[in-house]
């Protein structure tokens, strides 16, 4: 649990809008604006939207940023009557520049790099990611292996993307007319791209070259050659960091497919393929990329650039994401916590606030989603702009609109979730009265099925909620005289009927005037209902129980 207080109290504060003349605040949905801004162009259809990125390491939920930002943008121009296409390109044309420590198989499941074959990726140093075996040995390259992973976290969420390899983009030709044209212009591709990178001369040429002796790709490009579209190359040492990977010094022949530009380049190379009206990217590419990007497309190559809206990183409990340190997590890890819809809020909020993923605290986020959803059926009061919010985000958040479905408060959930009797969690939560008498049963099964995303978060965090409730048999709890009659006390009272907070005080009492410490009693309590020496409070769970089995297990019977 964080120190932070104001973290601990409410780290998903939403901060959209703009003040108005009064200080009061009216909600704007960035989506929106950034739509408005892609209309003024009046680009045409089928508006493109694309994101991407390198497979490098794990594709975690910060990877995901580009796609639902992406998303939302779309959602609202296909509101809005216009055709969209939303595609994700990967780049994975790129070299492998070192091996990454850990790796998620297909099924989400993240591993450490001894547990696949390294091997497959360590002699493919500096090789094109779709040039290196599958280290799981299930797609036909490490490259496929990781737009694969790509494209389930998008199917988790129900987002259609397209996903466009650059590897495959180069192999039909897709790039050839650009990077031709930056070979013909490559004095201007080089003066403008000096503004923003160092080290880059006059003899700069913008290509990288396949070895065709050992798969490297080498910048030594010796000369071009229009005429036949091909390039001289050597194949050179590359820096990697603190590590260089060796070329082995073969000289050879390659064609404008045969090899990729260098990024700036190829990143205005994909607009023009693509037609790319819009594109988010993070903070890193706003203040790198973009501005050498935007400058190529429109002195280089004479066209405008994509609209473009930069999103702020967010963290994952406090820490930066790192596949190396292992601070990551799947899409399909965290659809064990919460529903698809509630990840889907989270990414709706406002995109140039920095926010942290805090699993600890999940439960907030759920809090605030079932809140957001409460509010646009008028089910809790709101002030205008709450109202306006959730008007206009939840139905993108949604798969459907539905008022009849039923959501359990996510900490209660948790607590069904120490019981693995579904008969029991159902009447549970109906005599709470989180189920209504004549729910579908649909909703009701729905409902329910939070139980276990609660449960897993207990679990995960092992946090309060962290315990099992030992129903079908009677742990073995040696009680003195005096622990006895304090617990037959406690029986007769919860047998009069009572409330939850009143049996928490009638625990206290019971274990005073029978002469039993305190922690001693609530220990014995814990231990007959959970086989361990804590739990969660005693009076509120045992309260939520039925009545019968609470007795019968207060009095040892069973």
């Amino acid at each position: 649990m964080s120190d932070n207080a104001d973290t601990d109290a409410d780290p998903y504060t939403l901060h959209d809008g703009d003040e108005g003349e009064n200080g009061e605040r009216g909600f704007v949905f960035w989506a929106d604006e950034m739509a408005d801004e892609i209309e003024v162009r009046a680009p045409e259809e089928p508006i493109v939207i694309k994101g991407g990125i390198s497979p490098s390491g794990v594709p975690h939920i910060g990877n995901v940023n580009e796609i639902m930002r992406g998303y939302f943008v779309a959602e609202v121009l296909r509101e809005r009557g216009h055709e969209v296409r939303q595609v994700f390109t990967a780049d994975d044309k790129d070299r492998l520049r070192g091996l990454p420590r850990k790796l998620a198989d297909l099924e989400g499941n993240i591993v450490d790099l001894g547990e696949v074959d390294a091997g497959a990726l360590g002699r493919n140093l500096g090789k094109p990611y779709t040039a290196i075996p599958d280290p799981f040995g299930c797609c036909d390259s490490y490259g496929d292996h990781f737009s694969m992973l790509i494209g389930r976290s998008a199917d988790l969420l129900g987002v259609p993307i397209e996903i466009e390899s650059n590897t495959a983009m180069y192999e039909e030709g897709e790039f050839e007319e650009s990077t031709r044209y930056f070979l013909e212009n490559r004095e201007r591709a080089h003066e403008v791209l000096s503004k923003y990178q160092d080290g880059v001369d006059e003899s700069y040429i913008p290509f990288l070259a396949e070895c065709e002796n050992c798969g490297h790709l080498t910048d030594q490009i010796t000369s071009v050659n229009l005429d036949s579209n091909t390039v001289e190359y050597e194949c050179v040492d590359v820096e990697a960091g603190e590590q260089v990977i060796e070329g082995c010094g073969h000289e050879g022949t390659a064609t404008l497919r045969e090899g990729k530009l260098p990024w700036r380049f190829e990143w205005v190379a994909q607009w023009k393929a693509l037609g790319v009206d819009f594109e988010p990217f993070g903070k890193d590419h706003a203040e790198g990329s973009w501005p050498s990007g935007q400058d190529i497309a429109r002195n280089v190559f004479d066209f405008e650039p994509p609209v473009p809206m930069v999103y702020e990183w967010f963290t994952l409990d406090g820490e930066a994401f790192s596949s190396s340190a292992g601070n990551v997590m799947l899409v399909s890890e965290v659809l064990d916590l919460i529903e698809p819809e509630v990840l889907r809020y989270f990414f709706a909020k406002d995109p140039s606030r920095a926010r942290d993923f805090n699993v600890e605290r999940i439960d907030l986020l759920v809090d605030e989603f079932d809140r957001l959803e409460r509010i646009y059926f008028g089910e809790v009061e709101a002030d205008d702009r709450e109202e306006q919010r959730a008007e206009r985000i939840y139905p993108f958040c949604v798969e459907e609109v539905c008022e009849a479905r039923i959501r359990l408060p996510y900490t209660f959930a948790a607590v069904l979730g120490m019981t693995d009797d579904s008969d029991l969690r159902e009447e549970i939560a109906r005599r709470e009265g989180h189920i209504p008498e004549e729910a579908p049963d649909w909703a009701v099964e729905e409902a329910l099925s939070r139980v276990e995303s609660a449960r897993n978060w207990a679990r995960e965090t092992e946090n309060e909620y962290d315990y099992d409730l030992k129903r079908t048999e009677l742990p073995d709890v040696e009680v003195d005289g005096n622990t006895k009659r304090a617990l037959e006390e406690l029986a007769d009272f919860v047998e009069e009927g009572h409330t939850p907070e009143e049996i928490q005080g009638e625990i206290y009492e019971a274990a005073k005037r029978n002469d039993v410490p305190v922690g001693d009693f609530f220990a014995t309590g814990y231990r007959l209902f959970f086989d361990q020496e804590q739990g969660p409070k005693l009076g509120q769970f045992l309260g939520k129980l039925d009545r019968e089995f609470v007795l019968a297990r207060l009095r040892r019977e069973r």
